[in-house]
C-alpha cells in the first residue's frame, strides 16, 4: 500500500466482507481508517492485488513482536472471488511475512468464513486454542498460527 487510493481499497475491500457476515468492530475501524498509522508505520505492510490497474485484493501484515506477525485483512472483490487470487495474496504475504524476519504467523477468522479457513490450512496454517493468540474480535471463532523459518523459507518442524 503506498497511496490514499490504497488505503481506500482496503477499506472497501474490507468492509465488504466484514459487513456482509459480521459488524464492524471498533479494531476494524482504528485499522481501516488508518492503515498507515496503525498498520505500516509501526513496521508491517498491506500488500495489494491488482487487476488491469484495479485493487481486487489485498492482506495485510502486522507485528506482534519477538517475530510473530498477525495476517489480517485479507479481501478479495467478490467478482473476483474463486480466481486463485486469494491464494496468491496468501503465498506473497507467507513470502514477504519471511523476508521481514517472522518467525511465525497468526490469524483469527470464523467458522463462517469457511473457503478462507480451508485456503489457510491449505498453505499450512494449523488450529491453536484460542489463547495462544491475541485476537481483539468477537466474530473471530478460528485461531490458527504457522510457523515459519526465515532462513530457508520452509515450515519449521517444530510444534
Amino acid at each position: 500500500m503506498q497511496t490514499a487510493e490504497d488505503a481506500a481499497a482496503f477499506r472497501t475491500l474490507n468492509e465488504e466482507w466484514i459487513r456482509r457476515y459480521f459488524t464492524v468492530e471498533p479494531e476494524d475501524e482504528r485499522q481501516l481508517g488508518d492503515p498507515f498509522g496503525v498498520i505500516v508505520e509501526p513496521g508491517g505492510e498491506v500488500l495489494m492485488a491488482e487487476v488491469d490497474g484495479e485493487v481486487v485484493g489485498c492482506v495485510a501484515l502486522r507485528p506482534a513482536g519477538d517475530g510473530d506477525y498477525e495476517l489480517s485483512k485479507m479481501s478479495v472483490s467478490p467478482s473476483m472471488r474463486g480466481g486463485g487470487i486469494g491464494r496468491r495474496i496468501l503465498t506473497a504475504a507467507v513470502d514477504r511475512a519471511r523476508e521481514l524476519g517472522a518467525t511465525s504467523l497468526f490469524l483469527g477468522s470464523s467458522t463462517q468464513l469457511g473457503p478462507a479457513v480451508h485456503l489457510y490450512e491449505s498453505v499450512g496454517f494449523e488450529h491453536v486454542p484460542p489463547e495462544s493468540v491475541h485476537m481483539p474480535y468477537a466474530r473471530a471463532s478460528v485461531f490458527m498460527r504457522m510457523p515459519l523459518s526465515a532462513v530457508d523459507g520452509s515450515l519449521s518442524s517444530t510444534p
